[in-house]
């Protein structure tokens, strides 16, 4: 068996952090999500894995190599063109049309394969859902989830009869015209002649273009219900929800790296923490090389990532601070993601670091930033002597 990991997408919804990273990449507990599947992959035999890229896919292919340090091969397709300034130009062809373009150059769809959406945490049965798949001579097989009516907007909606055959797949429906909640985890199983019926040379989409095909056509297409965990990172409030759920300790197979010092607090290696006035309350994170000055609050579910300075009397809450953060001094940041000169709230609300107090945070590389910090608690120590 084979797999297809779908990685070309720009994640808009998933601003600002796709503005520097391409979804996949997107970090839980210090690791991409991608990772979690092709480590999920190999535990189940699979060993040869093709990657779609595009938007920003130098940093997918430099931090996965060809999959070495996890035991796989990993193979390339880059969707796009560099122009006449030497330009790299993204130009995703969709999902299935990058599918066709790998297929059209070597091949690789030989064998069945299983196809993944590489934004999601997944602990599927791998093995169970291919049997079922063969037992019941699907041509292509979607692994479906049922959602509340009002979440059906955001996903594809999948309508099938008693033996699970699919007769109709609507993308993205609306509430009203959705003919089911039971809706695609962006989790398929594809035999080779899938392969064979999509157009070459053009933009085609899995859910848009191919399935509503296979439904019509009348071809073996199934769904298959399973209980499994799906954690999908679909906006900026779910993967702040994911966050504090991992931190929590609520999605299996996930564990707190780092030493842990105390009841809720893990620390990566050499991280400096003054405890004069200082209160933390797992459970939280705080990564390598990060600083803790007296007199701060942590208030978990929170990560800190490497590199970060929490100032004096600063208080963190429920946040997710991206590596080389400063949160200067007593800034109060509740329910919040930063991420470089960004901040986002709970409910996807961004905001620039220049549409903000200046004085909120900062990056901890930054010299500047920490002169800032530097003279407020010279401040704050002339207040206190006077």
């Amino acid at each position: 068996m084979k797999a297809m990991i779908l990685a070309a997408g720009k994640g808009t919804r998933v601003r600002p952090l796709t503005y520097d990273l391409p979804k996949p990449m997107i970090p839980i507990l210090g690791k991409p999500v991608m990772a979690y599947l092709i480590e999920h992959l190999h535990k189940y035999g699979v060993t040869e894995i093709m990657v779609n890229v595009s938007y920003l896919h130098e940093k997918i292919e430099e931090y996965f190599g060809e999959g070495h340090q996890y035991n796989v091969q990993i193979g390339y397709s880059f969707e796009g063109y560099t122009n006449d300034d030497g330009e790299v130009v993204p130009q995703p062809l969709g999902s299935a049309g990058g599918m066709k373009k790998i297929q059209e150059f070597g091949g690789f769809f030989d064998d069945t394969t299983i196809v993944l959406c590489g934004d999601a945490l997944i602990d599927l049965d791998i093995k169970s859902a291919l049997f079922e798949h063969r037992r019941k001579g699907a041509l292509a097989s979607v692994i479906t989830k049922e959602v509340p009516w009002d979440k059906v907007s955001s996903y594809g909606v999948v309508v099938a009869g008693p033996d699970g055959r699919i007769t109709e797949f609507q993308e993205k429906p609306s509430q009203q015209e959705a003919k089911s909640n039971f809706v695609s985890t962006g989790i398929y199983i594809f035999e080779p002649e899938v392969i064979d019926l999509i157009p070459s040379g053009q933009s085609f989409d899995i859910g848009a273009d191919l399935f509503p095909l296979l439904a019509e056509k009348g071809l073996p297409f199934y769904a298959q219900t399973r209980g499994f965990n799906w954690v999908d990172i679909g906006s900026v409030s779910d993967y702040w929800e994911t966050c504090q759920s991992v931190l929590m300790g609520e999605v299996a197979n996930l564990h707190m790296p780092g030493i842990q010092l105390d009841d809720g607090l893990w620390v990566g290696l050499n991280t400096s923490i003054d405890w004069e006035g200082t209160t933390i309350e797992g459970p939280v994170y705080i990564g390598s090389g990060a600083r803790i000055e007296a007199g701060a609050r942590i208030v978990g579910p929170t990560w800190i990532g490497h590199g970060s300075h929490v100032c004096s009397g600063a208080k963190v809450v429920r946040s997710v601070l991206f590596e080389y953060t400063r949160v200067l001094p007593n800034v109060s940041l509740d329910e919040m993601i930063v991420f470089k000169d960004y901040s986002v709230d709970r409910a996807g609300n961004m905001l620039h670091v220049s549409e903000s107090d200046p004085d909120s945070w900062a990056n901890a590389r930054d010299r500047r930033s920490k002169r800032r910090t530097e003279h407020s608690n010279e401040l704050i120590d002339k207040r206190i002597r006077a």
